[in-house]
C-alpha cells in the first residue's frame, strides 16, 4: 500500500506521534524547573548561585550529545537509539526526583540531558522520513510547534506541579510516559538498520574535541557573570581551552573522511542561514523564558504557580498559531511567513522593553500574545528551508548540528542576558542613587514620612530612619533591576531584526521537490 493511502498514512502517523512525544518530553524538561528553582534550592539547601546549575547541567549535556545524534543513529538505528534515549531519560528522571543534595541533582540532570538528547534531532529527521510532498507542511508545523512551545510550557507545567504536589514530581511525571515511549518505539519505528561497523571508522578525537569545546564554552557562558568574566583565572583558562579545542575540532571535521558532525553541510546556503536563524530563535525562546519568570519571582515576588499563570498566554498563543501557519503555508511562500514570525518576535521584545515593576499577567498578556502566536512561523519554516535543502544521506548528521544551534543560542542568550542584568542593574542603580540626595525634596519627604511610621512601630526615631533608608534602597534597586530587564529585552530585539533581514537570502524549497527520505532497509 502506498504512503499516500489511508493505511500508509496511519502507519506513518502513529510512530511519528510517539517520536514527537519523546522529543516534547526532552525539550520540556529544559525549562520545567525554571519557575521552581527557588523551591528546589530550598529543598536541597543549595545557594542561589548553585541552583542555576540544575538547568545549566541539563543544557550542557544536551548541547554536547545532540550534534552526535546523526552518527549515533547510523550506528544503532533510529529505533534502538530512540528507545535507549527514552529509557535513559526515564531512569535519570527518577534519580533527579530522588536527589539528596545539590551535587547529586546536578549530576543526575546532566545524565538526563545527555541520555535524552538524541530524541530531539531524531524528531526532526523522522518528519522527513514519514511525510513527503505537501504533507511536510503539517509535519514541519508539528515539530516547529513542539520546539517552540515545549520550553514555553515548561515553567507553566512546572509551577503547577510544584505548588500542587512538590518539586520532586517535576521529574517523577516523566516516568510513566517515558516507559510508554520506551516500549512503543521498538514496536512501531522501522526507519533504518544499525551499522555497528561505523564504530571502527568513527572520529573519536573529533568527538572528544567537540565535547571539550562545547562543555567549556557553556561553563564560561554560565559562570562568567558570577566570577566577573576574565578577572577569574578559571574562566580565562576555560575560554582558551574552548577556543583551541573548537578550532581543532573544526579543522579535523573538515579534513576527516567520516566526521562525527558534518560541518561541510554549512556550504549549503540554506542550511547555513537556517542554522543561524535557529540560533537566534533559540536566543529568543530560551532567554525570554529565563527572563520572565526571573522578573516575576524576584521583582514581583510571585510564587511558582503565579509565575506559570502569568506566562500561560505565550503557550496558548503558540498552540493557536499552529493551525494558522498550516493554513497559510500551503498558500504563501514560507519565507514570507518566516519574516513575519521573526519580525513579530522582535516587535514583542520591543513591547517588553516598556516593562515596569507593576507588570503582572494582565500587562504581560499582549506582549506574550505578540510573541507566542507567530512563534511557529519563526521555527517551522527553518525546518523545511534549512534541512529540506539537504540530500537524505546528509540529513541525519546535519539535523544534530541544526538542533544544537538552537540550544547553543539559548545558552548564549541566557548568558548574555545575565551579564546585561548584572551590568545594567549596577549602572541604573548608580544613576538613580546619584539623584537621591538631600537636595531632592520629594525623596526627603518620602524618607521622613517612612521614618516616622517605622519609628512609631519600633519606638525609636533612629531605628525608624534606618528602616526608611533601607526601604529607599530596596525601591531604588527594584527600579534599577526593572530597567535592566528592559535593556535585556531590547538586546534580544536587535538579534531578531538581524535575523529578519537575512530571510530573503534563503532559497525557496517547495515541499514537492524537497529531498525524499531513504526507505527503510528490510
Amino acid at each position: 500500500m502506498s504512503e499516500q493511502s489511508t493505511g500508509g498514512w496511519w502507519r506513518s502517523l502513529l510512530p511519528f506521534v510517539v517520536i514527537c512525544f519523546g522529543g516534547f518530553m526532552a525539550l520540556l524538561d529544559i525549562q520545567i524547573v525554571a519557575s521552581s528553582l527557588q523551591n528546589i534550592g530550598g529543598g536541597l539547601s543549595a545557594a542561589r548561585d548553585e541552583i542555576s546549575w540544575v538547568q545549566t547541567a541539563y543544557l550542557i549535556a544536551e548541547i554536547i550529545v545532540i550534534p552526535l545524534s546523526g552518527w549515533l543513529t547510523r550506528v544503532f538505528s533510529t529505533r534502538w537509539l530512540f528507545a535507549a534515549s527514552a529509557a535513559g531519560f526515564t531512569v535519570t528522571s527518577m534519580l533527579c526526583g530522588l536527589a539528596w543534595d545539590i551535587h547529586s541533582m546536578i549530576l543526575f540532570r546532566a545524565l538526563q540531558g545527555a541520555l535524552g538528547a538524541s530524541m530531539v534531532p531524531t524528531m526532526f529527521t523522522s518528519s522527513f522520513h514519514y511525510f513527503q510532498g505537501t504533507r511536510r507542511v503539517y509535519s514541519a508545523a508539528v515539530v516547529g510547534t513542539i520546539a517552540s512551545i515545549a520550553p514555553t510550557l515548561g515553567p507553566i507545567i512546572g509551577g503547577w506541579i510544584t505548588d500542587t504536589l512538590n518539586w520532586h514530581w517535576l521529574f517523577y511525571v516523566n516516568v510513566l510516559p517515558g516507559l510508554a515511549v520506551t516500549m512503543l518505539i521498538p514496536l512501531l519505528v522501522d526507519i533504518d538498520k544499525p551499522d555497528l561497523r561505523l564504530f571502527k571508522e568513527a572520529d573519536y578525537p573529533g568527538i572528544v574535541l567537540m565535547a571539550i569545546s562545547l562543555g567549556t564554552l557553556e561553563y564560561v557562558l554560565e559562570e562568567g557573570t558570577r566570577w566577573n568574566w576574565f578577572d577569574d583565572s578559571t574562566i580565562e583558562a576555560c575560554t582558551v581551552i574552548a577556543g583551541i579545542s573548537g578550532a581543532l575540532f573544526v579543522a579535523r571535521s573538515l579534513a576527516f573522511e567520516h566526521p562525527a558532525v558534518d560541518l561541510r553541510a554549512l556550504t549549503d546556503r540554506n542550511f547555513a542561514i537556517g542554522c543561524f536563524l535557529s540560533f537566534v530563535t533559540g536566543i529568543g525562546i530560551f532567554s525570554t523564558i529565563y527572563l520572565t519568570p526571573l522578573f516575576l519571582g524576584y521583582v514581583r515576588g510571585f510564587s511558582a504557580w503565579q509565575t506559570g499563570l502569568a506566562i500561560f498566554s505565550t503557550g496558548a498563543a503558540s498552540v493557536a498559531g499552529t493551525p494558522l501557519y498550516v493554513f497559510l503555508a500551503r498558500r504563501i511562500d514560507t519565507r514570507w511567513l518566516m519574516m513575519i514570525g521573526l519580525a513579530s518576535f522582535g516587535l514583542a521584545m520591543w513591547s517588553f522593553s516598556f516593562i515596569t515593576h507593576e507588570w503582572g499577567a494582565n500587562e504581560l498578556f499582549f506582549p506574550q500574545i505578540l510573541r507566542g502566536l507567530p512563534q511557529v512561523f519563526a521555527v517551522a519554516p527553518a525546518v523545511n528551508l534549512g534541512l529540506g535543502s539537504l540530500s537524505p544521506e546528509r540529513l541525519k548528521y546535519a539535523s544534530g548540528l541544526f538542533n544544537m544551534m538552537r540550544n547553543l543560542g539559548g545558552a548564549v542568550g541566557i548568558a548574555v542576558c545575565s551579564a546585561i542584568l548584572n551590568i545594567r542593574t549596577n549602572f541604573h542603580f548608580l544613576a538613580i542613587a546619584s539623584n537621591l540626595t538631600p537636595t531632592n525634596g520629594a525623596m526627603t519627604r518620602l524618607v521622613d514620612g517612612m521614618a516616622q511610621r517605622y519609628g512609631a512601630i519600633s519606638g525609636s526615631l533612629q531605628s525608624g530612619h534606618a528602616a526608611a533608608l533601607k526601604q529607599l534602597w530596596e525601591i531604588a534597586y527594584r527600579e534599577a533591576s526593572t530597567l535592566a530587564y528592559a535593556d535585556a529585552f531590547r538586546a534580544i530585539m536587535i538579534a531578531f531584526i538581524v535575523a529578519t533581514l537575512l530571510v530573503p537570502l534563503l532559497r525557496n524549497v517547495p515541499s514537492s521537490s524537497a529531498s525524499a527520505p531513504q526507505s527503510p532497509a528490510h
